[in-house]
């Protein structure tokens, strides 16, 4: 018996592709009510634009040198700009590299790298030295630079601080699980099943969300986190500017390693928000601008 026709073959069902990720540090803030007087560009040796916003550039105090978080950018400091600017203070303001305006580059991605594209970006806008805000990764690069470039720093406010990758807590695997969703979605895009439809012209990478870039450059950017700094608190002997370490009751900083920057810095001080979290410039932006305030008039007094 002849075998029955079965038609034209259907084409295999393509996979759906993995669930877009979500922004991994999603809480909304509010931007600077100031307007920038200067937004530039600093070119690194390795290609990155790292992108400047100096705020109050005509004020006569001294100039205050503001650090962000990973996956974040400037403006996270809105409120603590404008408190700045009201007491007198310029304000300069990086987009860390890959993040916010700023580029990547070609170097490896390491906290030293950015610390450094910092230093450059003040000497460059010629605002140097300065008083220093750093938030998380940012306060990471303020460790950095108080030890190794102390003609560079005033004073400190080191905000979310740790030493090792061990001292961010990640009881539920967040971190890992926000970089494997990334990195998946950019692998889809770029070498799995998707990448037929980008070529085929059916989907535009420009217009996905995030595009498969951002993703990829998400997850380097996670990844530094799980495997640095590695900063040993010995070495910080070296900070000799007033230094202010500020943690959240409930941070995803382990305790331990905050005192651990307090008691490694001479004659820190040591403030812990209560009922706050990590994200303490979004958090109580007012209470960041006061501790701020307080460590640049102790530091000028001295």
């Amino acid at each position: 018996m002849a075998e029955k026709d079965r038609g034209p073959e259907r084409p295999a069902r393509r996979r759906r592709p993995p669930a877009p990720p979500a922004p991994h540090f999603p809480r909304p803030y509010a931007r600077p009510a100031t307007p920038p007087d200067r937004a530039c560009a600093h070119v690194t040796p390795d290609g990155a634009r790292i992108a400047a916003f100096v705020y109050g550039e005509d004020l006569a105090g001294t100039p205050v040198l503001m650090l962000h978080g990973n996956g974040e950018e400037h403006a996270i400091f809105g409120p603590v700009v404008d408190a700045c600017v009201r007491a007198g203070h310029p304000v300069v303001a990086l987009d860390s590299r890959a993040q916010g305006r700023s580029t990547r580059g070609s170097a490896p991605l390491t906290y030293e790298l950015l610390a450094a594209d910092a230093a450059g970006a003040l000497e460059g806008l010629g605002l140097s030295p300065a008083h220093v805000l750093g938030f998380s990764d940012g306060a990471i690069e303020g460790l950095l630079l108080a030890r190794d470039r102390p003609e560079l720093v005033r004073s400190l406010v080191a905000v979310g601080a740790n030493l090792t990758p061990e001292g961010v807590r990640d009881e539920d695997g967040w971190l890992e699980s926000a970089r494997a969703s990334l990195e998946a979605w950019a692998a889809w895009w770029r070498e799995g099943e998707g990448a037929a439809l980008v070529r085929s012209g059916a989907v535009d990478p420009a217009l996905l969300s995030p595009t498969p870039d951002e993703a990829a450059r998400e997850a380097e950017l996670l990844r530094l986190m799980e495997v640095e700094p590695h900063i040993g608190a010995a070495s910080l002997a070296a900070v000799r500017c007033p230094t202010t370490v500020v943690a959240g009751e409930f941070d995803v900083i382990e305790p331990s390693e905050t005192r651990a920057i307090f008691s490694a810095v001479p004659d820190a001080r040591l403030v812990v928000l209560e009922g706050l979290g990590h994200s303490v410039p979004k958090q109580d932006p007012r209470a960041l601008a006061r501790i701020l305030l307080e460590t640049i008039a102790f530091a000028e007094r001295r």
